[in-house]
């Protein structure tokens, strides 16, 4: 039998008990990675949050950290003077980075720089995240630090999803870690007031900025000699996308192509909904994924759109591995997808075989019956479980 009940990641946030800003800090990376639409990828367990800001009884010491309790941990440390200016915690904080180099990238360490003037002092050879030095507005800070967190563990979990399909390969592992996620803009170029491209423009910027993330830009990325078509769905295959739901973005045949291939592959996406006036014919398939809201032409909030993307690469990868332990229980004719079924969804059905009919396994919670009732009338023959309900029929 399969043991999901253990966590496939574990954060730690740890802060100086002094740090009266740490605890406020904390309960808001604590609401953003234990929320629901963690949980249902996961089967329930989410992504655990726990903290260590306290001595243990009858100690003046902060609470080990037991590092075999899940899959992979990543330590966040809230540092300020107080942390850095008291010797117990700065033993602890060594201590923590000696455990972490021993484990290997399952286990990480991210320092975060709350205040000014304490880099050095905090002596780890780890990157540092500079708080501090983000120029952004104050309410604005919580946000970026969950952007930044959000994709160091989408590694982790690429890390240990490799461990589970190829556990015997070692030897490219830190190259694995440090590969890029690519990002794919799919964009209409006919706007009258060309919001596709500008918004296009405005996402590559902000990418090519932050750190680890890859872009792919086909005005820019296709190299001389391809044919672009074969390029961009090749791409796509690889990518996260990001559409960009420009009011012409409906009519144009590659936008809608590059949208249902990454709908065939199951790739992480979010819409960036960008209608100024009308979209004459909305496009079926840009539904059953996040929708940011931009407006227009302002790109205030491609932040939002970028952390959405972020957020979906993370449950992707949350759902590989949970499948990765589940498909030694599955049959040949079981199709597992990362989201809710959709018409389109069968399309990517593996076919029956020996009578068994087709099951396509999906995350919790299970569809509406609405959607049920339409899967039914036009495929009879398909089985639709959420995950959940699939692994209580097949543990019998």
């Amino acid at each position: 039998m399969v043991n999901l009940a253990r966590p496939f990641i574990v954060i730690y946030v740890v802060w100086h008990p002094d740090f009266a800003p740490g605890h406020a800090l904390a309960k808001t990376l604590f609401d953003h990675f234990r929320r629901e639409s963690y949980e249902k990828i996961t089967g329930g367990t989410g992504i655990s949050v726990v903290y260590r800001f306290a001595v243990a009884d009858g100690s003046d010491k902060p609470l080990p950290i037991d590092f075999s309790a899940a899959e992979t941990s990543a330590v966040v440390v809230l540092a300020d003077k107080n942390f850095v200016g008291d010797a117990v915690w700065m033993d602890f904080l060594r201590t923590v980075a000696e455990q972490t180099n021993a484990t290997g990238l399952s286990t990480r360490l991210f320092p975060v720089a709350m205040e000014k003037g304490i880099v050095g002092a905090l002596q780890v050879d780890e990157q540092i995240l500079r708080w501090s030095d983000w120029k952004e507005k104050d309410a604005d800070l919580p946000a970026i630090l969950i952007g930044h967190l959000t994709f160091q563990f989408c590694r982790m979990l690429r890390h240990y999803l490799e461990h589970l399909r190829r556990p015997n390969e070692t030897a490219q592992a830190l190259l694995g870690y440090l590969r890029k996620v690519d990002i794919f803009l799919s964009h209409s170029k006919h706007d009258k007031n060309d919001a596709g491209v500008q918004v296009a423009q405005a996402i590559r910027s902000k990418l090519t900025k932050r750190d680890g993330l890859g872009s792919f830009f086909d005005v820019y990325d296709i190299p001389p000699g391809l044919k672009f078509q074969e390029v961009l769905l090749t791409q796509i295959e690889v990518s996260a996308v990001i559409a960009i739901h420009t009011d012409s973005f409906s009519s144009r045949e590659w936008c809608r192509r590059e949208i249902i291939e990454a709908k065939r592959h199951n790739r992480p996406l979010v819409i960036a909904n960008c209608i100024s006036d009308k979209d004459e014919r909305g496009f079926p398939y840009l539904g059953n994924v996040p929708i940011i809201r931009l407006e227009g032409k302002k790109t205030k909030r491609v932040d939002v759109v970028i952390r959405a993307l972020l957020d979906e690469i993370l449950r992707d990868f949350l759902w590989q591995c949970r499948v990765e332990l589940m498909r030694p229980m599955a049959k040949p004719n079981i199709t597992f997808l990362p989201r809710p079924p959709e018409l389109i969804s069968l399309a990517a059905l593996v076919p029956a075989t020996d009578g068994e009919p087709s099951v396509i396994v999906y995350p919790d919670p299970p569809l509406g019956a609405e959607e049920e009732r339409l899967f039914h009338a036009i495929a009879p023959h398909i089985q639709l479980r959420s995950a959940t309900e699939w692994l209580a029929g097949a543990v019998r």
